[in-house]
């Protein structure tokens, strides 16, 4: 049976209380943000992230020197998934109200990909799998 090393990860917020003088809540805001001084931080272990995989190889024990694999979409990050998601569903939003203003009819794989996208977002949404992307040729979305 083949043997693979995976690599997975999760956030791990950090956080700092401090006073800041300033004219306005947003003015303070941008001093804290700004603050480089980080010394008494603390960890927040109760808000960390979800458990994802940020790497994959061929082999035992093989972490950068087995042939890499890339990552199937569901186990890569949330929120790496919904920032890609975000420019699949902007572009198609753009192709259709093109196709609305230009007065012409949008093609049908245009509605076969945005039902797969909401479908897609739906699920992400509930934190499930989600349909795969349909691929050119029925070959692996993946590949």
């Amino acid at each position: 049976m083949p043997k693979f090393t995976i690599e997975t990860t999760y956030h791990l917020p950090v956080f700092r209380h401090a006073t800041y003088s300033a004219d306005t809540p947003e003015a303070a805001c941008r001093l804290a943000v700004e603050d480089k001084d980080w010394s008494g931080q603390r960890e927040d272990y109760g808000s960390c992230g979800e458990t994802y995989v940020a790497g994959i190889w061929e082999g035992a024990d093989a972490v950068y020197r087995g042939q890499a694999i890339r990552v199937p979409r569901h186990f890569e990050a949330a929120v790496q998934r919904k920032a890609a998601h975000f420019e699949i569903m902007l572009g198609l939003l753009k192709i259709m109200v093109g196709d609305a203003k230009a007065g012409r009819a949008t093609a049908s794989e245009w509605f076969a990909k945005s039902e797969w996208a909401i479908a897609l977002g739906e699920a992400m949404l509930e934190g499930a799998r989600g349909p795969d992307e349909p691929a050119a040729g029925g070959g692996d979305p993946d590949a």
